[in-house]
């Protein structure tokens, strides 16, 4: 059992809202034998619960800390922080872009 922190970058125009917050909770679901737990700014959330992330809606430009225990755990937390980092499919803020900092 091991457990894993990753950080990633909150990249799209729109933020964390209710289809990015989908994205999420779709990617870490998919990790049966791990828990997958976002922390924005004091507040956290289970990534496998879509109320639970919707609740942390932010916008580009927030950091995110992905925390990953049990098996498969640095996967889950890879996979989660790629959606999140690649601007959940979406058009990224300019000023969020890689290489813009």
């Amino acid at each position: 059992m091991s457990d894993v922190t990753v950080k990633a970058l909150i990249r799209n125009r729109q933020g964390l809202h209710a289809r990015p917050s989908a994205l999420v909770v779709k990617t870490a679901a998919r990790h049966k034998t791990c828990s997958v737990t976002l922390a924005i700014g004091g507040e956290t959330a289970n990534a496998k619960s879509i109320m639970e992330v919707m609740m942390l809606a932010s916008p580009a430009g927030t950091e995110v800390t992905i925390l990953a225990s049990g098996e498969g755990a640095d996967v889950a937390a890879a996979e989660v922080a790629q959606v999140i980092d690649g601007g959940f499919g979406e058009e990224i803020d300019p000023a969020w872009a890689p290489g813009s900092a």
